[in-house]
């Protein structure tokens, strides 16, 4: 497969732009964007060398295809990894990543303030088949070290996380990973290798749902695993072509068109959300903000070393309310008084969507799992986006100010 010819040392900015296959014989200048199922071969001999992995090229777009190919490259580049492997959609890639590294009796430690779906993922479709997994807190390093067992493969960990944005210590966790024989994956979404690279911290395997900031304007599904070149190639390319949780070229061309504006956009998002999130911190509605860009964020510190000085383009808040009823009531006013927002729960897009967690993201949990999760019923995330910051502000305060 053909890849892409550029000079080592170039910046990350330079690399969201050119990373791609070779140009076809036309010579285009925006990267291809191939819609096919099969290729045609040469000659029998080699199309059988090329399905028995024997030989490079592309025999079936369920293994490879060049758009996919193009943005898998580009993505490790900014991630900074040797490879990656596209999925279908983030959850995907979480499934790949069980499915290739997981076996009956095997252990996984995951941090119980992931992603609502993740937790479901690990507890109960992983445990049908002998996978266990214990949850702890996801800053308390000293659970994550007593939660070590000798069957223990893997930790699964997200920082920030959705939605409080809690920060873990990725070089630590590597650490306890690596000394119990583990691995240590990061599902860094939420910070985007333009502000995190994980795996310059010790991660194994960096997490991505291409659905989110990637995209960045909410349009097409996709997930990734930024790997090494023999992981993807032994471990997690067997899987994938057999299971077939691929990413369909068109989605893999609308993020390699993401991917070329991310850093632009993560940043300018970042600023106004810090912005937001300081508005927020006065408002007398208001109980809490939870942003790693807030000095009041308990791994404030830790997230300006690991996030390059930012906290990112997502915050949550709570609403105050005398009990949990009138918290959901009095965050459900909040969001229907919008009229500029979007009551939407994806995130990463270009317009400034608003959610529920308790409701959406996190509502298939059981009332116990979203207490330990910190899930409260007056919670709102926003995941802010390019519009002008005064009309942020003031579409939130349409609700906050008649409650």
């Amino acid at each position: 497969m053909a890849h892409s010819n550029l000079p080592d040392g170039l910046h990350l900015d330079t690399l969201a732009v050119r990373t791609a296959v070779e140009r076809s014989q036309y010579g285009e200048n925006s990267e291809a964007l191939y819609l096919t199922s099969g290729y045609v071969q040469s000659s029998a001999a080699s199309s059988a060398a090329r399905f028995a992995m024997e030989e490079e090229g592309f025999t079936y777009s369920r293994v490879g295809n060049p758009t996919v190919s193009s943005m898998e490259m580009r993505l490790a580049a900014l991630e900074g990894t040797e490879a990656a492997i596209a999925t279908s959609s983030g959850m995907s890639a979480v499934l790949l990543l069980g499915m290739a590294l997981l076996k009956a009796g095997d252990h996984v430690i995951c941090s119980q303030s992931v992603f609502g779906s993740v937790i479901p993922m690990f507890s109960r479709e992983f445990a049908k088949f002998g996978v266990e997994t214990t949850f702890v807190p996801q800053t308390d390093l000293a659970a994550w070290k007593a939660a070590v067992r000798p069957t223990t493969k893997l930790l699964f960990a997200e920082t920030p996380t959705n939605p409080l944005t809690e920060v873990c210590d990725i070089q630590a966790l590597a650490d306890i990973a690596h000394n119990a024989g583990a691995f240590l994956a990061v599902d860094n979404c939420f910070a985007t290798p333009v502000l995190q690279r994980p795996v310059r911290m010790g991660a194994d395997f960096i997490i991505h749902s291409g659905t989110k900031f990637l995209d960045g304007q909410g349009r097409v599904m996709a997930g990734a695993i930024c790997c090494t070149q023999k992981q993807r190639d032994e471990v997690f390319l067997p899987v994938i072509r057999t299971a077939g949780m691929v990413l369909a070229p068109f989605n893999a061309w609308v993020l390699l068109k993401g991917m070329e504006t991310l850093a632009i956009r993560v940043k300018a998002q970042s600023a106004s959300t810090l912005a937001v999130a300081q508005w927020l911190e006065t408002q007398p509605q208001v109980a809490r903000v939870f942003y790693p860009g807030l000095a009041s964020h308990a791994q404030h510190e830790l997230a300006m070393r690991q996030q390059s000085g930012c906290g990112g383009a997502v915050l949550s808040f709570e609403v105050k309310a005398a009990d949990a009823d009138a918290a959901r009531k009095n965050a459900f006013h909040v969001l229907d008084s919008m009229q500029v927002l979007s009551l939407c729960t994806n995130l990463g897009d270009t317009k400034t969507l608003a959610a529920h967690p308790a409701s959406t993201s996190h509502g298939r949990l059981t009332e116990v799992q979203r207490q330990a999760a910190g899930i409260g019923q007056g919670l709102i995330r926003v995941a802010v986006g390019l519009e002008y910051l005064d009309d942020i502000t003031a579409d939130l305060a349409r609700g906050l100010n008649t409650l």
